[in-house]
């Protein structure tokens, strides 16, 4: 569908000292955008916090935690352009799609619109709180391969009707591996006075965010991810005009406080049991320890990805004989390229696989990237990510695998 473009210089080259990373360097590892990896320094930070907790639990959670909590969040709200009255610490974005979906009161005839793009754990939510409503899902089919920004644009509005209460949207898709056009689709759906829960799973870290002039209804996202922080941090970020009504999966003491220092939001968000908050209080020096490996901070970072993954791309594609799917605007640290169907097999039992080609490349090559199936197998996508410690060699084994499975038959 794109012409291969002429691909950026090569950077091929980790900034991070020796020892940063924790993963196994006999597997050339292209599958960030799954869960991320987090860094020695802040898995460090996190067992410091797990073992002060443990030394004098009552103290921690009655009289530490809550201020510690308040510092973490306000370094986060900094980093993504939001306020911190707005922002709560959630497990992951699917906590907070669930927080929100599971909060709002819908009735039947009220539509709630998603695109065919949607992370399935997500779109599970509001499949379920639509059935229990009975509100209805309406799909809104964004083409891939795709040709531009406005495709996605003119796609979803062109399903929005007077019916429309909700519009549930990915930030940068799980599957296909698009930068949504994300700032035009809020514009929009404000003005209509729709509201918009952004799916951010991907976003932090990969592309810079303002969610204050973004002025989403709901945004939900990870920091386990592109951040780098430890698995189970997550942020929910609701509009002023919405706290009243939002509130935690799990219902706790805060249902009943009589306190009037903070919000209620605030107050029930910031407990919901006994949990182990460590992972939430090293976001800030997540975002710190990597920060410091581009002189330019975070912008170097997200600059440095992107580029990998367009070169990445590019040679795959290449490698393949087949056209560039999406326009390097839709591209961040994330790309899925159309591969050859799969043949049909028994579900999987993990719901976060399903094809044996990511057994083959994995056992056979000592490569670990996903095979997705989409829109449903047998068709389905390979996506690569990228990280600062990827280098472009590690794509090229991809590419000459690939190409050697297709020379065979395999593929």
């Amino acid at each position: 569908m794109h012409p291969q473009p002429n691909a950026p210089p090569p950077i091929d080259k980790c900034p991070a000292p020796e020892g940063f990373w924790m993963l196994d360097p006999t597997v050339t590892f292209l599958n960030h955008g799954s869960f991320g990896s987090c860094p020695r320094p802040v898995i460090r930070f996190q067992r410091q916090i797990q073992e002060r907790m443990e030394k004098q639990p009552v103290t921690f959670f009655v009289q530490d935690l809550e201020p510690l909590l308040d510092s973490a969040r306000a370094e986060l709200a900094k980093f993504l352009g939001a306020r911190p009255d707005d922002l709560v610490f959630v497990p992951n974005a699917t906590s907070g799609v669930n927080a929100v979906l599971r909060s709002l009161p819908f009735s039947p005839g009220d539509e709630l619109l998603v695109t065919d793009h949607e992370y399935n754990a997500s779109r599970n939510a509001l499949d379920y709180v639509a059935k229990r409503s009975g509100a209805t899902p309406v799909v809104a089919r964004i083409p891939f391969p795709i040709g531009s920004a406005s495709e996605i644009v003119d796609a979803l509005l062109s399903r929005v009707t007077s019916r429309t209460r909700l519009v549930l949207i990915d930030h940068v898709t799980s599957q296909t591996g698009l930068v949504f056009p994300i700032e035009r689709i809020v514009a929009e759906l404000n003005h209509r006075g729709i509201d918009s829960l952004v799916d951010g799973a991907h976003a932090p870290g990969m592309l810079p965010l303002n969610l204050g002039t973004l002025n989403a209804t709901y945004y939900t996202g990870n920091c386990h991810k592109w951040i780098c922080a430890p698995k189970g941090a997550g942020f929910l970020v609701v509009r002023p005009d919405r706290q009243d009504t939002i509130r935690p999966n799990a219902i706790s003491h805060g249902a009943n406080s009589h306190r009037t220092d903070r919000s209620r939001y605030l107050i029930e968000f910031g407990w919901t049991g006994t949990s182990v908050p460590s992972a939430w209080l090293s976001v800030p020096e997540a975002i710190r320890c990597m920060g410091s490996l581009d002189p330019t901070g975070w912008k170097g970072i997200h600059l440095a990805n992107r580029n990998r993954t367009l070169r990445a791309r590019t040679l795959l594609c290449q490698a393949l004989s087949i056209p560039l799917p999406a326009p390097d605007e839709l591209i961040g640290s994330l790309a899925s390229i159309p591969i050859p169907d799969g043949i049909p097999g028994p579900p999987s039992n993990s719901p976060l696989y399903a094809d044996p080609l990511q057994d083959t490349l994995r056992l056979e090559y000592g490569i670990e990237v996903p095979v997705i199936p989409w829109p449903s197998a047998p068709r389905r996508l390979l996506r690569i990510s990228s990280q600062l410690y990827n280098r472009d060699s590690d794509y090229q084994k991809l590419a000459a695998a690939l190409k050697e499975l297709v020379e065979k038959g395999r593929l």
